[in-house]
């Protein structure tokens, strides 16, 4: 498939022009009012799951305590199973309102907190205009601007609220102090984004929850604060590790999920791959299936100079799980 072109121009132009983009977000038909981003919608209450299923990024090497990288086979037929449920409820939900018609574009709210053990940069206080790059890499990446599918999803900050609190730093995967510091700061129903910043445990770039049909505290992104456009994860600090949890966010799998065997990731125009795809390969491919390994797609693992595109598969995918899980 071959590197993007130009991609670093288009990166720096996407930093220096954030407000322009969060302005043209804004435009894009099907807006969250902003009076609806922080209130569940009616009937809608957090509840604690039992397990909530996530998926991560990591570095070459990492490893997680709880392995949040890939689902097992039984766990994904159960989440196409609850996709398949969701869409019957909703199709019902709909039929009953009078409402036919489902969203096919979504400017979704964000919320960032910036988890901080002090007020030094080493301690987690990034600066805002980080952030602000951070999203405008997530509108260039799901519009398609970076050559990539273009999805029905844009994104709009809302707030940035900043945290200092030792005992939630770093941010480790699985905790009882991850859960703590969801329950304290998690904000909005299921179609706002809450992203979590800080230093990370294991090694992780960053996680996701997948989305489910009740509001759970878990529910969210956590991203390395150091891998957002202009920091110092080497390799990964062009903002394409909030691209792939944003990803998982709204219901995607990696592009290795399930190896070269059964259904893969769910989306049939992504090459099966056998593995994760590690820095920036050439030619690899690791599947009998015809196609080379998609190792410049936002839902692999190589370097973020590598990444640069959805599918149209995934853009599909996105929605119909939007629409089965967070539309109002």
């Amino acid at each position: 498939m071959g590197l993007r072109p130009n991609l670093l121009t288009r990166r720096t132009a996407g930093v220096a022009s954030t407000t322009l983009a969060l302005l043209l977000s804004t435009a894009a038909v099907g807006v969250v009012p902003a009076a609806s981003a922080f209130s569940a919608a009616p009937g809608e209450v957090c509840v604690e799951p039992a397990d909530v299923h996530s998926d991560a990024r990591m570095k070459p090497g990492g490893g997680a305590k709880h392995e949040p990288n890939e689902l097992t086979l039984a766990e994904t037929r159960e989440r196409e199973a609850d996709l398949a449920a969701a869409l019957r409820e909703r199709a019902r939900f709909r039929a009953g309102a009078g409402a036919t018609t489902m969203a096919a574009t979504v400017t979704i709210p964000v919320v960032v907190h910036v988890i901080q053990e002090n007020s030094t940069r080493t301690g987690g206080n990034i600066p805002d205009s980080m952030i602000n790059s951070q999203i405008s890499v997530l509108n260039q990446s799901f519009s398609g601007a970076t050559g990539g599918a273009s999805t029905a999803f844009s994104f709009q900050l809302q707030t940035i609220n900043r945290v200092t609190n030792p005992s939630w730093y770093p941010i480790v995967q699985g905790s009882s102090a991850e859960r703590s510091m969801k329950n304290s700061l998690r904000t909005g129903g299921k179609n706002t984004l809450n992203i979590y910043l800080g230093e990370l445990s294991d090694s992780l770039l960053g996680w996701a929850t997948f989305p489910t049909r009740k509001l759970n505290s878990m529910d969210g992104v956590v991203v390395l604060s150091e891998s957002l456009p202009g920091g110092t994860a080497t390799n990964y600090n062009q903002g394409d590790t909030g691209t792939h949890e944003v990803g998982h966010w709204l219901n995607l799998y990696h592009t290795f999920q399930g190896g070269c065997s059964g259904s893969g990731d769910s989306v049939s125009d992504t090459a099966a791959e056998a593995s994760p795809a590690y820095q920036c390969p050439t030619g690899r491919d690791t599947c009998t299936a015809p196609g080379t390994d998609p190792i410049t797609n936002f839902m692999d693992y190589t370097y973020d100079s590598c990444m640069y595109q959805f599918t149209a598969g995934q853009a599909s995918r996105m929605l119909t799980a939007w629409n089965a899980y967070r539309a109002a």
